[in-house]
């Protein structure tokens, strides 16, 4: 009983400390919105260098806001990293080790607890908008995980590809009627063939349609934009806009909607009232050429745990309350669900381990965040670990085409600060880190007990 109420009271006190007692008080608990992307990479956008796409709404939200150096996705893949970011967990707690496709009978428990799930159950209003990717079969939709509405693809905008879709995925100009994936309205088929040109837009009024309904009610929006991931489809109004290609012409559509998602927090009054995120579930998908992403200086893209698989863009944006600034404190998705239920008032899990941390000190108060390890994941194995600016790999391979892992004993040691493109192994130098990260992986396994494997 008192490990029930020790969790309860600290909810409790964190509410009344953040929005005070009288009764509008659950009134002005924070909305908070999460913009998740699809395979953009760490160099993708204008604030984090990239010269050839212009980004002037993620710029502006990096400029008043909080901009990352070092941001992680949980994991190199679309459906882990999804299922990270929503539980606070490594996805092989839930047994989503893999992307699942059209046919797969797994998806995410229903034993899990999402963000949406636990600020439901404190009165917010909670809302899906774009990519699922999580399962599509009774139990495993968003709504059966604490959504009270979803708008969005159920899975990858490449997936139900027919025969004049086969292989064009990476194409310019992929054909429009070529990918039979369904849009979905709580479950309910929309259309089929989704419009592909259509939907960054058509996503963008649908939460801006969520904001305004809810000026007088916390909210939870999760808006998971189905690109860039390939085939890649612009509006009108985007198409031709960059000097990048059609990659850049669907990045800065993107960038519009983030300037619209904004500008309506603005509009309706409650942006000083509402945490917003930006990230993105991996890094480029560099196998689809010039269809694909950049990761900058960093190394390799989606799939793999070299840096360039996992470091993504990462924007945390909220008037008044974050300072404009840069920070290099390591974070990831994992932060996500404890920082942003902790800000609710809503009860954070006791009753399983979660991978993540709070990172309310960092955002509104500069600190510095206890050290900690991150893992990166590659399926249900260990590939690298992270503590501080040390970073050892375990094994390597790249995101896709390599058979084989290559096995590394002693591991790979590279300094990210100094070295953050990995070229140069320092293992023989500093033998006692490469101990330490050892021991740190040794005692995560040792602990870990997997979900049961999701059928892909």
């Amino acid at each position: 009983m008192a490990g029930m109420i020790l969790p309860r009271l600290t909810a409790l006190v964190c509410l009344l400390v953040f929005v005070g007692t009288d009764a509008g008080a659950a009134e002005r608990r924070p909305n908070l919105v999460v913009i998740f992307c699809d395979d953009l990479g760490y160099g993708d956008l204008g604030c984090y260098g990239n010269p050839s796409i212009r980004t002037p709404q993620l710029d502006r939200m990096a400029a008043e806001g909080l901009r990352f150096t070092d941001f992680y996705a949980a994991a190199p893949v679309c459906t882990p990293s999804r299922a990270a970011l929503l539980t606070g967990r490594y996805a092989i707690r839930s047994g989503l080790n893999n992307v699942l496709f059209p046919d797969s009978k797994g998806g995410l428990p229903q034993s899990e607890v999402t963000i949406a799930k636990a600020l439901k159950a404190a009165g917010y209003a909670t809302a899906h908008v774009g990519k699922w990717h999580l399962g599509i079969h009774e139990g495993q939709r968003p709504t059966d995980h604490g959504f009270d509405s979803s708008l969005g693809l159920p899975y990858s905008n490449d997936m139900d590809a027919n025969e004049r879709g086969k292989g064009k995925a990476r194409d310019p100009e992929p054909p429009l009627d070529g990918f039979d994936v369904p849009l979905l309205r709580d479950g309910k088929e929309l259309e089929r063939p989704a419009v592909q040109t259509t939907l960054t837009q058509r996503y963008t009024v649908e939460a801006q349609r969520v904001i305004r309904a809810n000026t007088d009610k916390p909210f939870f929006l999760y808006f998971a934009h189905t690109f860039p991931h390939t085939p890649l489809f612009a509006s009108p109004e985007f198409r031709g806009s960059s000097r990048r290609g059609i990659y850049g012409d669907v990045v800065q559509e993107l960038d519009w909607s983030v300037g619209q998602v904004l500008a309506t927090l603005r509009e309706s009054g409650v942006a000083e009232n509402t945490l917003v995120v930006f990230t993105s579930d991996n890094g480029p998908w560099l196998t689809q050429g010039l269809q694909g992403g950049s990761a900058g200086l960093l190394k390799d893209g989606k799939g793999c745990t070299w840096e360039g698989g996992m470091r993504v863009p990462g924007l945390a944006w909220w008037p008044g309350r974050i300072k404009p600034g840069v920070t290099s404190e390591p974070a990831s998705t994992l932060d996500l669900l404890p920082t942003l239920l902790t800000l609710a008032g809503a009860l954070v899990p006791t009753d399983r381990p979660l991978d993540g941390a709070d990172l309310a000190p960092l955002l509104f108060e500069g600190k510095a965040l206890p050290e900690r390890p991150f893992f990166y994941y590659r399926g249900t194995r260990v590939a690298a670990v992270r503590i501080g600016e040390y970073k050892a790999h375990f094994f390597t391979q790249t995101g896709y085409g390599a058979a084989k892992p290559e096995e590394h004993t002693p591991p790979l040691l590279y300094h990210l600060g100094r070295d953050p493109s990995e070229q140069y192994n320092i293992a023989a130098k500093h033998p006692e880190i490469v101990e330490r990260l050892i021991k740190a992986r040794d005692e995560h396994q040792s602990a870990m007990q997997p979900g049961t494997v999701q059928p892909r």
